[in-house]
């Protein structure tokens, strides 16, 4: 098969499967909240180094049983709906710190939020599947890593559009909420 129809088969399907997880929906929050530009950064970083783990140890995760993988999945995203909803204190001082937050400071919480939303992720098992599948782990690899960086990139400008319609609360309540109905489908998913 040719490198360029791997390439566009394997873009296609991480795009398929990352654009309604929580990663994106992650990135749609800290894009609300902080610099777009520098959330990507950090976004982007998580990215790829959550790629180069799928494609070298990914099919590692194929061995924990399902019922671990999703307990765990669902766990995160409940963890994730808390730290979401959990309201400021004053909502001027948060803008105040958020305004005020720097470069390293918005890379790096975007980098550890995407991390931990990205554990157990199924794109991480399709990428490490469709690394064996092609037998070219540096053309996945590249190929996903370009996917995810596209999803973060929408979703980051995604959120900046929804705040002319929404207020930012609405968006907390909205994505704590999803977060909270993806708990729970993992959880159902555990049990079964």
């Amino acid at each position: 098969m040719a490198i360029l129809a791997i390439a566009a088969i394997v873009f296609g399907i991480v795009i398929g499967t990352e654009l309604p997880d929580t990663s994106g929906l992650a990135a749609l929050m800290l894009g609300t909240r902080y610099r777009p530009s520098w959330v990507f950064v950090g976004t982007a970083a998580a990215f790829a180094v959550h790629g180069v783990i799928a494609v070298a140890a990914g099919s590692l995760v194929d061995l924990f049983p399902h019922r671990v993988v999703q307990g765990a999945v669902a766990v995160v995203f409940l963890i994730g709906a808390v730290l979401i909803f959990r309201p400021d204190d004053d909502d001027d001082d948060a803008r105040l710190k958020q305004a005020g937050a720097g470069f390293w400071q918005v890379v790096t919480a975007s980098f550890a939020v995407i991390m931990l939303a990205e554990l157990g992720d199924p794109s991480e098992i399709v990428i490490a599947n469709l690394a064996a599948r092609y037998h070219s782990p540096v053309l996945v690899g590249a190929a996903s890593i370009l996917a995810l960086w596209v999803v973060a990139a929408v979703a980051i400008s995604g959120g900046r559009s929804l705040m002319r319609f929404l207020p930012l609360q609405w968006i907390t309540r909205l994505a704590a909420a999803a977060m909270v109905i993806m708990a729970g489908l993992s959880l159902a998913e555990a049990i079964r």
